[in-house]
């Protein structure tokens, strides 16, 4: 969870067709969500952890954006309950297990106060849950969740093996909601976002290719909230998803409390690289007066749009348990 993400250029379309899922604005408990600013996800392998920091293995091809796969670097995202209920109480369990012993996987390096973070989103990206789930002593995860409309969701594990060396990674795996599906066309590009009575502006533009920051900034009854509060080590964090396949983007905001030159707000910055051209959904996680409350965007890479600042049009996204 790099504070400046880079992911490469290429990816892959996901084998399942996907249905859909609507949101509203959300409140969370704050025991949902948060990774932190030190590993690039996507990327990571144990390979890479037993051959060295920038060594690779003959003819070896470009790394996948994250969340594209179920299986990389020696480490598979097994999903035990591939199926729920749309609108019921459920339960997720799977577990992350070493390729070369079948073995679950046990150990992890704390990232932001958590051994791994997990996200689900439905297909048509109106749907995110931002999940930290808890872990038995065998290695097998469990966490409830309900999900509103039936459809095809991606779960995401991110994660770093506790090895030496080890960088972080992020599998994906298919999740159905059975159902009546009625996919939800992806939501406009919008610059601001309501969400509980707090308006989040977007100042910037995804470049693929090509690192650029993204500014967001925090009102609540048209003033600037200048006290947002830590949560799990960052004032903000965000995710980013890409339309069509669901590929991964994570990063952190650029400074973290105590560094002595990061302010509480209203502003939160970050640093981002698309992999690609293309339509992207952006979650902004952020606390204030003890509640976690996400802000969801759509926004436009490349093409037409490229380096052109986003049209006004607002809405939220429905997050937590």
């Amino acid at each position: 969870m790099h504070t400046g993400l880079k992911i490469t250029a290429f990816a892959a379309a996901l084998a399942a067709t996907f249905g859909s899922a609507y949101a509203v604005g959300g409140v969370m408990d704050p025991a949902v969500a948060e990774q932190g600013p030190s590993h690039q996800d996507g990327h990571g392998a144990k390979e890479a952890a037993e051959k060295g920091a920038g060594e690779k293995s003959a003819g070896e091809a470009t790394e996948l954006p994250g969340g594209l796969q179920v299986s990389q670097g020696g480490y598979a995202l097994d999903l035990s309950t591939p199926r729920v209920e749309a609108g019921e109480p459920a339960e997720l369990r799977f577990a992350v297990v070493d390729e070369d012993t079948s073995r679950k996987v046990t150990a992890f390096r704390r990232e932001h106060d958590k051994d791994l973070h997990l996200i689900v989103a439905s297909s048509d990206l109106t749907t995110y849950r931002h999940l930290h789930p808890e872990r038995a002593a065998d290695g097998t995860w469990s966490t409830p969740v309900e999900l509103p409309e039936a459809g095809g969701y991606r779960v995401f594990a991110d994660f770093t093996p506790d090895v030496k060396n080890a960088e972080g990674i992020t599998l994906g795996a298919d999740l159905a909601v059975s159902g009546d599906a009625r996919p939800e066309a992806l939501p406009e590009a919008e610059r601001t976002a309501t969400v509980d009575g707090y308006e989040v502006t977007l100042d910037g533009a995804l470049r693929p290719g090509a690192g650029s920051e993204l500014k967001l900034e925090v009102e609540k009854d048209g003033k600037p909230v200048t006290d947002l509060q830590p949560y799990l080590g960052a004032y903000g964090h965000l995710v980013a998803l890409r339309a069509g396949d669901l590929a991964y983007l994570h990063v952190h905001p650029n400074g973290e409390p105590g560094d002595g030159r990061t302010k509480p707000g209203p502003e939160v910055s970050f640093t981002a690289t698309a992999p690609s051209k293309g339509a992207y959904r952006l979650f902004l996680d952020f606390r204030h007066e003890g509640k976690v409350r996400t802000a969801a965007f759509t926004v436009h890479a490349g093409g037409a749009a490229a380096g052109e600042p986003v049209p006004e049009n607002g809405e939220s996204a429905e997050h937590g348990h």
